[in-house]
């Protein structure tokens, strides 16, 4: 049963975080780059002030897989590292917490591009 819940409070929680997002699809002029950018931004924000890590907490999966998930992971690796190498930790800690996930986007985008072939839209 504690399974359960712990799925249930990742898909509403995830889900929240997508709906707020396609709210401001529908809704606003903003385009969805900008959306997703300011997600990150967002994530980075509420990470630096320790409220982001207690949602993780809560919701898992539910809330670390969504762009926010991202931008939190990036001020956690910064937090870490300006603990360890100082200064310098400002401009690497992001890129070292978040190299597993960008090495993984590169690998598949890479691997999707070469499978498929892409069609002209018409």
């Amino acid at each position: 049963m504690e399974t359960f819940w712990m799925m249930l409070k990742a898909f509403l929680v995830g889900g929240v975080i997508c709906a707020i997002g396609q709210i401001f699809i529908d809704y606003t002029k903003l385009t969805p780059a900008r959306i997703l950018t300011c997600y990150v931004v967002l994530g980075v924000v509420l990470g630096g002030i320790g409220l982001y890590p207690r949602l993780v907490e809560f919701a898992g999966a539910g809330a670390s897989v969504p762009l926010l998930g991202f931008g939190n992971t990036l001020a956690k690796g910064v937090r870490e590292a300006i603990q360890t190498d100082g200064l310098i930790g400002v401009l690497t800690g992001g890129f070292t917490a978040a190299a597993a996930g960008i090495a993984a986007a590169l690998f598949f985008s890479l691997l999707a591009a070469l499978i498929f072939k892409p069609k002209e839209k018409g």
